[in-house]
C-alpha cells in the first residue's frame, strides 16, 4: 500500500491539485476493478491546519489532516502557487520544514511550476537540476543561486526530487508515478483518459540526474541502446546475449535486474511506442507499419497494443488523429 499526500496552502492553483488527484483516482478505480481484493491506496490533503485553503480562483478547499497528522507518506504533491510565490512561501515555513522532515524519511517530493520554491527555500535542490514556470525563471535563479536550473525541461529529476514546470507537464510527470505504483496497464488506462494522445513522452521533456537508465550496469546499458536502434530487426534473445559475451541466463538475470522488465517486455515497449508513432504521423496501413516495426503478423502487433494500450491500433489511429485535427483546428 502507498500513501500519496496532496498539500495544500492559500493561492495555491487549484488544478496542480485537483487534476493529480483525478488521475490517481482513475488508477484507484481501474486498479479496482481488476482486483477488488487488492488493499487501496491512501490518496490524501494535507495543510498547515483544517481551516479552509483559499485558492487562487476564490473558491475553498479543505484538508483531510493537519500536517502534524501526516507521519509518513511515500508521495507528496507540491501545488502550483499563483502569481509571485515569495510571500506564500515566506508566510508557510510549517510546509517547507514538512517537505524537508519527509524527503529525509525517503518519501518522493514532487513540487509544479512556482511550488517547486519549498523544495528550494529547504535547501534540498541545491547542486540539484530544477525547472519552475517560465516566468519566474529569473527570479529564481535570482532567489536560489545553488539550484541548478534546466531551463530547457518541463521536468527535472534529482534523485526523489521531481520538479513540473507547468500543470501540463505535471500531468506526464503524474502518469509516471501512477505508473510506478499502479503498474504500466493501470497507467496506460488513466493516460488514454487524459489525453494521451497529444501529450509527449515523459522521457523526452524530462532531465535525469546521472545516467538517465536509472542503473549502473554498462553492458545492459548497451544492450539497451543497441535494441532502440536495431528493434525492426529479427533477432533471437540468445543471439543479443551472445553479442554482449554472456549466456542467455545471464543476459536475462542482468536485464531484468537493471531495468524491472524481461528483454523482450523492453522490446516489446520500443516497437509499440514506434507503431504509436507512425499511427499518428504516417499514413502507412497498419501491416506496413507492423513490418517497420519487425512484426510480419499483424495480429501481434494488435494483441500489443491490446496489452498496453487497451485499444486496437485502428482504434488508436482514430482517436489520435481527431485529437490532432481539433486541436489544430482550435
Amino acid at each position: 500500500m502507498s500513501i500519496v499526500t496532496f498539500l495544500l496552502c492559500d493561492r495555491m492553483l487549484a488544478t496542480s491539485t485537483t487534476l493529480p488527484i483525478e488521475m490517481f483516482q482513475t488508477a484507484e478505480g481501474a486498479a479496482f476493478g481488476v482486483d477488488r481484493k487488492r488493499q487501496p491506496h491512501i490518496i490524501q490533503t494535507a495543510s498547515v491546519s483544517k481551516d479552509q485553503v483559499t485558492t487562487s480562483s476564490g473558491f475553498a478547499l479543505n484538508a483531510n489532516l493537519t500536517l502534524d497528522e501526516v507521519k509518513y507518506t511515500d508521495l507528496i504533491f507540491i501545488p502550483g502557487l499563483w502569481r509571485n510565490p515569495r510571500s506564500i512561501v515566506a508566510k508557510n515555513s510549517q510546509i517547507t520544514e514538512f517537505i524537508k522532515h519527509h524527503h529525509s524519511m525517503g518519501s518522493i517530493i514532487s513540487g509544479v511550476g512556482t511550488g517547486c520554491c519549498f523544495m528550494a527555500e529547504a535547501g534540498l535542490l541545491d547542486e540539484k537540476p530544477a525547472t519552475t514556470h517560465w516566468y519566474y525563471f529569473d527570479q529564481f535563479e535570482r532567489s536560489y543561486p545553488a539550484t541548478n536550473l534546466k531551463r530547457q525541461y518541463f521536468i527535472t529529476q534529482a534523485g526523489n526530487l521531481y520538479c513540473a514546470a507547468s500543470v501540463n507537464a505535471m500531468a506526464d510527470l503524474t502518469v509516471h508515478f501512477i505508473k510506478m505504483i499502479y503498474g504500466e496497464t493501470i497507467a496506460n488506462q488513466v493516460q488514454r483518459h487524459f489525453s494521451h494522445e497529444i501529450r509527449r513522452d515523459y522521457e523526452s521533456i524530462s532531465f535525469f540526474e546521472g545516467n538517465a537508465n536509472y542503473h549502473p550496469d554498462e553492458d545492459i546499458v548497451q544492450a539497451q541502446t543497441w535494441m532502440q536502434d536495431n528493434y525492426q530487426r529479427d533477432f533471437k534473445q540468445a543471439d543479443l546475449a551472445e553479442r554482449f559475451h554472456m549466456s542467455i541466463r545471464t543476459f536475462n538475470r542482468r536485464f531484468k535486474n537493471a531495468t524491472e522488465k524481461t528483454p523482450s517486455q523492453y522490446l516489446q515497449e520500443i516497437r509499440v511506442g514506434v507503431a504509436k508513432d507512425l499511427l499518428k504521423t504516417s499514413n502507412l496501413s497498419i501491416q506496413e507499419i507492423a513490418l517497420q516495426v519487425g512484426y510480419t503478423d499483424i495480429s501481434h502487433l494488435a494483441s500489443l497494443f491490446k496489452k498496453y494500450l487497451n485499444i486496437t491500433p485502428s482504434e488508436y489511429r482514430e482517436v489520435v488523429r481527431g485529437k490532432l485535427f481539433n486541436a489544430a483546428e482550435a
